[in-house]
């Protein structure tokens, strides 16, 4: 597991900015290891070391520890066994997801997590059209940061994704390609400190445009599921807007409303 930036956050909560409310740290470190898992940096199986160990790890009391591995645990993510310790179940229910905010919600057919790579295509910038520059609320021809990525899980494309920024609230976001980080909100809070609270999503099927066929090796005709999606952060703003086209082939779109 990779060593925890975590240290140097406020005994009481993490992020930064204007504005930013506080994230308690055990569900910061729980943050950290449940995508640790998710992108299969933790495999299923995998031990974790003991609590004091982890503790020294992340940089945090052993109590904060402890209660993230038991909001795991509780979620399926890890399970406890006696004399062997803390492992990796490489499942979690729905229900167990539903505090990390990741958009990519493909699960396998039996419900399994899927591990995927992100694989980054561009990242341009570009003024906003007026349509966007509303959404944004920003002024007019506001500069937008553009990436556009695709996703796979055992090497097979399952998504691709086209994600808008207002430029100026992401100063010095990586340009190359190879640098974008893996784990955009998670990136958003730590450098930034704007954490995503809230997503609206708008779900459609659509046939595959050539586009689509291109990137996720569809014969045609093909459909596709059309995730068009709004995240807001903790004041209330548009901080994101994204359309994602999967293909559902041997996998479902979950998402749970609470």
């Amino acid at each position: 597991m990779k060593k925890a930036a975590v240290a140097s956050k406020a005994a009481d909560g993490v992020g930064a900015g204007s504005g930013a409310l506080p994230v308690p740290l055990y569900e910061h470190v729980k943050r950290q290891i449940a995508e640790a898992i998710l992108i299969g940096e933790l495999a299923p199986g995998t031990v974790l070391p003991g609590e004091v160990a982890l503790a020294h790890q992340y940089g945090v009391a052993v109590g904060t520890i402890r209660r993230a591995l038991a909001d795991l645990t509780a979620g399926g993510m890890l399970m406890r066994r006696r004399k062997t310790g803390t492992v990796v179940t490489g499942r979690a229910s729905q229900h167990g997801l539903s505090f990390f905010f990741q958009y990519f919600r493909l699960l396998g057919a039996d419900g399994s997590l899927l591990h995927s790579e992100a694989d980054v295509l561009s990242v341009t910038t570009r003024a906003a059209e007026p349509a966007e520059a509303a959404l944004f609320a920003a002024a007019e021809a506001e500069p937008l940061l553009h990436l556009h990525r695709v996703r796979r899980v055992a090497g097979a494309p399952v998504l691709h994704s086209r994600i808008s920024m207002v430029a100026s609230r992401v100063p010095e976001f990586p340009r190359e390609t190879t640098k974008v980080p893996a784990l955009i909100y998670r990136h958003l809070l730590e450098t930034y400190g704007i954490r995503i609270a809230a997503v609206r999503e708008k779900v459609t099927a659509e046939v595959a445009t050539k586009e689509d066929r291109k990137l996720l090796n569809l014969s045609a005709p093909s459909a596709v599921l059309v995730i068009n999606e709004e995240a807001y952060d903790q004041t209330g703003a548009l901080a994101i807007i994204s359309q994602h086209r999967a293909t559902t082939a041997g996998h479902y779109y979950s998402n749970e409303i609470r």
